[in-house]
């Protein structure tokens, strides 16, 4: 079994992970259940030595402490990581690739053994071990990031977002196959972002917040609960915002009436990371879309209409207040376009502009504009003669 206690992972003065317990037997799926950046990916990466120094806690895979060991010391015990990203070897061929995932000690003796029963597991990688691993698709990598893992002979196997770019069928192609590894005798811990489908596979959970374990159970339990169905599986949002096995009481539901009268005062927020949207404004959010709609609905109307004369003197003539912002920049891009057009009074003429309106400049036809040539300089090739005189050839 892994067994971790008070793990704690540190990026200078940033904590990750905070005193973070857990256990993974074999044949078992465990899956780690938390909003980015709560740190699931430093929580596997630091059980698999990738962090050195960052790191403290106790970390034993049976009797082996792992705490303090190097990477491939860890793979040896028995623990192997799928990282985010597969991290295969692109320019390699799928056996090759699987033929260095059999690199440890412990997993050379039955390497051909192993082989088969990943072949077996991954029917597609028996089909194409000659394929250049860079050129299959999406899932087809997964595929052979997780065979190069098992042919390591793990006691433990940890993913990391293995359904990460996968189509919905691959996605449950995938979570089939770990099923299979569970039925194997493989204990798997999963950091999965679907969590609808990896509670479903999973026997238990642990819920990872801000760097602590806030909840735990058996995964049927939490696919049940309220509140994990609203903050990760897209649940009702008046949901009790408590998280599994915390204890917190359940807090009271927002009516839903759309007919509400009146700004209903703004409530804050419950100390959850699941919050109800229109708890977050005086104005449901019915409403909000209602407006929105028919505000759409009169600039549509307002944008058939004829185009409002400019008048210089009082702004634009016959517009309304709620006219679009877009009609009036319209016209004052217009008005812009005349003035820059309309010839230059002559001086004794400027009285009469701060004065009386006058006649409209802009029926006068305008100067032609005008153009300016430049001439490009030419260039001349001197050649200095015999007696010292410069002569031009060209």
């Amino acid at each position: 079994m892994l067994e971790v206690r008070s793990l704690a992972v540190r990026y200078g003065q940033h904590p990750a992970l905070k005193g973070v317990d857990l256990t993974v037997a074999p044949g078992e799926i465990v899956v780690i259940l938390g909003a980015n950046g709560a740190g699931k990916s430093s929580l596997l990466k630091a059980l698999a030595g990738m962090l050195g120094d960052a790191c403290s806690g106790a970390v034993t895979l049976g009797e082996k402490a792992l705490s303090g060991l190097a990477p491939h010391r860890i793979v040896e015990a028995g623990l192997a990581l799928v990282p985010e990203g597969r991290g295969i070897f692109g320019d390699l061929s799928v056996k090759e690739n699987l033929a260095l995932g059999a690199f440890a000690r412990r997993a050379r003796d039955a390497q051909a053994q192993t082989l088969q029963r990943v072949l077996a597991l991954f029917p597609r990688l028996a089909e194409r071990q000659g394929q250049i691993a860079r050129t299959m698709s999406g899932g087809e990598q997964q595929m052979v990031a997780i065979g190069r893992a098992l042919m390591s002979a793990p006691t433990i196997l940890m993913l990391d977002e293995p359904s990460l770019g996968l189509s919905p069928r691959l996605c449950g192609e995938l979570f089939r196959n770990l099923q299979a590894v569970r039925a194997s005798g493989v204990g798997i811990l999963l950091v999965e972002q679907n969590a609808r489908l990896s509670l479903a596979i999973a026997d238990r959970a642990y819920l990872l917040e801000n760097g602590r374990i806030v909840g735990q159970g058996p995964a049927r339990a939490m696919l049940d609960d309220p509140a994990v169905q609203a903050a990760y599986l897209g649940g009702a949002a008046s949901a009790a915002p408590a998280t599994a096995g915390s204890g917190a009481p359940a807090a009271a539901p927002m009516p839903t009436t759309p007919t509400d009268p009146g700004p209903r005062p703004r409530v804050a927020p419950p100390p959850s990371s699941s919050v109800a949207a229109d708890t977050l404004v005086p104005t449901r959010i019915t409403d909000l879309v209602r407006l929105a709609t028919q505000r759409q609905a009169d600039d549509v109307v307002q944008q058939r209409a004829p185009q409002p004369a400019f008048n210089p003197g009082g702004g634009v003539a016959g517009v309304r207040p709620e006219a679009t912002l877009d009609t009036l920049l319209a016209d004052i891009e217009r008005a812009a376009r005349r003035a820059r057009l309309a010839p230059s009074a002559p001086d004794d003429k400027v009285g009469d502009r701060s004065g009386t309106k006058g006649a409209d400049s802009s029926a006068t036809p305008p100067e032609p504009p005008r153009i300016e040539i430049w001439r490009r300089p030419g260039l001349e090739i001197h050649r200095r003669g015999s007696d010292g005189t410069m002569e031009r050839v060209k």
